[in-house]
């Protein structure tokens, strides 16, 4: 008999929530029964139910609603589930709500290293919630860190990778570069993707303009949100390199800018697992320059696959940039195994396999409902 898992979660983005609705059609194909509770205008509705999968137009908006608890609640009733899991704040404070008394299995999500204290009350209505029973760290530092906070059941916590496909990135094009105004065909690119918020490590970055030689055709191109604001902007304005940094905002092509670059750079100080941005970039093909955090140092095998730096160290970035612009071969054979690294390790394929096994794992014996 199928196991049967309700989801609530928001798929109203695209490429950001891709590896988790991608995760489900999956586990749907795989003979696992699942209903998903999201936004009926969400951009994944149609895929959802071309692949069988039953969706319900429904998500909570608010983290404490006597109604939406009772709507989730009704739905466990009705389909007696072995397992629901849920991704984000309003979907968990309701759905554990919702669950209470109930035989099903509750699972969550988290995909952020920190932020979870054991003398936090708060958290006693999320991750520490004595009605959890396994939440899915995307990395290993998540589930350690997790782990920490648990006085018992500490096996609570597991790391399952959020798998891609190299499929996604086979049409990818890269983007002309003379279509964005002021980066010359010659230039050797460094792309980093992000909003600016301190976690990211964005000044670091940009102070690590001001020690690359200005007559080195290195631009820096950033893509996302805020990258100018407050102390970015003064960074930008006194680099001997602001001609060559391109702010670009927020982009819907950001695979295709990607592809035209010749590196990657993450400049985080804290608080990462694995960033989909820096995966991404891997499975393109272009080299990635990180910093030494918890769970992105996962993600690249300094030396093999790309060059590992010490967080805020803007020297070290600096120069981990002039090293690839001047050894382009190495850059190239950098990307090559990024590419690799990821489908052996972060591919779809093992966190279907992996997930499927965590499910039926918590439905071994069957699931009594009275």
């Amino acid at each position: 008999m199928a196991i049967k898992v309700l989801v609530i979660s928001d798929y109203r983005e695209t490429q950001s929530v891709r590896p988790e609705a991608e995760l489900f059609i999956g586990l749907q194909g795989a003979g696992v029964e699942v209903t998903i509770m999201t936004f009926g205008d969400a951009f994944y509705v149609e895929r959802f139910r071309q692949a069988g999968i039953r969706v319900i137009d429904f998500h909570p908006v608010k983290k404490f609603d006597s109604k939406e608890k009772e709507r989730i609640r009704q739905e466990l009733l009705a389909g007696q589930y072995d397992v629901m899991q849920l991704f984000n704040s309003r979907a968990i404070i309701n759905g554990l709500r919702a669950a209470k008394g109930l035989p099903v299995k509750v699972v969550l999500y988290r995909g952020y290293t920190g932020n979870i204290h054991w003398y936090d009350p708060t958290a006693y209505l999320k991750y520490l919630h004595p009605r959890v029973d396994k939440v899915v760290c995307i990395a290993k530092s998540t589930q350690d860190f997790l782990q920490r906070q648990l006085f018992s059941n500490k096996e609570k916590a597991v790391t399952i990778h959020k798998g891609h496909d190299k499929a996604w990135y086979s049409t990818i094009k890269a983007t002309n570069i003379e279509t964005l105004g002021g980066i010359p065909n010659d230039a050797f690119r460094i792309i980093c993707v992000a909003n600016n918020r301190p976690m990211k490590g964005i000044r670091y970055l940009l102070e690590a303009t001001h020690f690359l030689p200005e007559s080195l055709p290195i631009h820096l191109i950033l893509v996302g949100n805020d990258m100018d604001v407050g102390e970015g902007r003064t960074l930008i304005k006194n680099s001997p390199n602001q001609e060559k940094i391109h702010l670009l905002g927020y982009r819907t092509d950001v695979l295709e800018l990607v592809a035209a670059s010749d590196v990657f750079v993450l400049s985080s100080i804290k608080g990462e697992a694995t960033t989909k941005a820096v995966i991404e970039a891997m499975s393109l093909g272009i080299a990635p320059i990180i910093t030494d955090i918890p769970g992105n140092r996962e993600l690249v095998v300094h030396e093999q696959c790309g060059l590992v730096v010490p967080p805020g160290d803007t020297k070290a970035i600096a120069m981990a940039i002039q090293r690839l612009y001047h050894d382009r071969e190495l850059g190239e054979r950098f990307g090559r195994a990024a590419r690799q690294h990821i489908l052996d390790n972060f591919n779809i394929e093992n966190t279907i396999l992996q997930t499927k096994t965590l499910y039926e794992s918590l439905a071994d014996g069957g699931i009594e409902w009275s």
